[in-house]
């Protein structure tokens, strides 16, 4: 094996490769990155227990004098490219164990494990791809994701739920105490229905920062793994296994609607961080409902109110809502990091607040962008 190519292009490429490194594999070769040099083509690739990546890398500056493939330690080697302030890198396999590095005055040699111990990594057949366009699918992820359950007895609360019916595609996230819905309208294509762990997401989310948003991602599945392809980049994740909770029933019915409150996004997030900073933490049984719990009240003049309060001290403030439609008073409580949660991906710059009462699920949406929509539920307040 034997080329040169621009360092700046390769590491571009690698950055892309190193989402997919294994960190904690009894299998030392999966912390590596299999390089396969054809007459043509250079191929990069990695993979752990939940993503495979591979890259098909096109520069110009590629220049193949001898084909060939090999496994490099990822991270030494990812870590030694950057590190290096050339231009131009060559690279030349010295009997298949060591991989020689060179560029102006420098020259590095590192080990190299057997690309024949490699697992062989089955990406899915290129056909019949469903489209998206990569903005929408970004901003969905970034919407959702977050809702996300970390730690969970249902593995299925670990991912997104994604489903196509009649030609809108929903996006679902939950840990049981919120919930995340984002639709998207889209063109026809066959009912489907799939749950991506959120690590898989995260990642591939990361990897889209870099790809021009006004292009399409073409999307491949089967019963166990989803391919993205875009960009000479094929990114593999596998699926869950399971049936993702049931949530049609749990956003309420309008007309169960008691108050509805329309803020400006800003000051309300403001006056939530400065009121958290004095709630109790972990208080209670349910420690994860009620991490940084704030009050909410409305009296029956509609004045609302925010408060919390700790062992260091207590506080509230009043808030000017832009608008509210009450039926009657109202006392909740709720973690203050689910709402700012929300907040930071609900767009524009007025968002509305649908309540039914003080125990029951609450609604957030965006003024201006009615395709997501927030869910909390709130914690039992002590009489």
């Amino acid at each position: 094996m034997n080329f040169t190519i621009d360092r700046e292009v390769l590491l571009d490429k690698l950055t892309i490769i190193s989402h997919g490194l294994s960190t904690k594999s009894p299998m030392k070769i999966m912390e590596g990155i299999k390089i396969d040099v054809t007459d043509n083509d250079l191929f990069l690739t990695s993979s752990n227990s939940d993503i495979s990546i591979q890259i098909l890398v096109k520069d110009s500056s590629l220049v193949i004098e001898e084909t060939g493939k090999t496994v490099v330690p990822g991270k030494t080697f990812i870590e030694l490219i950057k590190a290096f302030d050339s231009r131009k890198i060559s690279f030349f396999l010295i009997e298949d164990k060591i991989l020689m590095i060179k560029a102006d005055r420098k020259e590095y040699r590192i080990n190299v494990m057997d690309p024949n111990d490699y697992p062989s990594i089955k990406f899915l057949n290129l056909l019949n791809p469903f489209s998206i366009n990569c903005h929408e699918l970004k901003r969905a992820i970034e919407e959702t994701v977050f809702a996300c359950a970390n730690n969970t007895k249902n593995p299925m609360l670990l991912g997104v739920n994604l489903k196509n019916n009649a030609n809108r595609l929903i996006f679902t996230a939950t840990n049981s105490y919120r919930l995340s819905l984002k639709t998207l309208d889209v063109e026809t294509y066959d009912p489907f229905e799939l749950t991506i762990p959120a690590k898989s997401l995260n990642e591939f989310a990361s990897i889209l920062e870099s790809y021009d948003e006004s292009l399409p991602i073409e999307l491949y599945f089967d019963k166990n793994k989803l391919l993205a392809k875009f960009n000479d980049i094929l990114f593999q994740t596998r699926l869950l296994d399971g049936n993702f909770p049931d949530t049609s029933n749990v956003c309420p019915k309008e007309k169960d609607t008691k108050v509805i409150v329309r803020f400006n996004k800003d000051e309300l997030q403001t006056a939530l961080n400065r009121i958290a900073i004095l709630s109790p933490v972990d208080t209670a049984k349910d420690k994860e409902i009620t991490f940084n719990a704030v009050v909410l009240k409305i009296d029956q003049n509609y004045e609302v109110e925010l408060s919390s309060a700790n062992i260091q001290g207590a506080g509230k403030e009043i808030i000017l809502p832009v608008d509210i439609k009450a039926v009657s008073p109202l006392v909740i409580g709720f973690s203050s990091k689910y709402l700012l949660d929300a907040l930071k991906v609900l767009p524009g710059n007025e968002i509305e607040i649908m309540f039914i009462d003080g125990s029951k699920q609450f609604v957030l949406k965006s003024v201006s962008d009615n395709t997501l929509t927030e869910i909390i539920l709130p914690f039992r307040l002590d009489n």
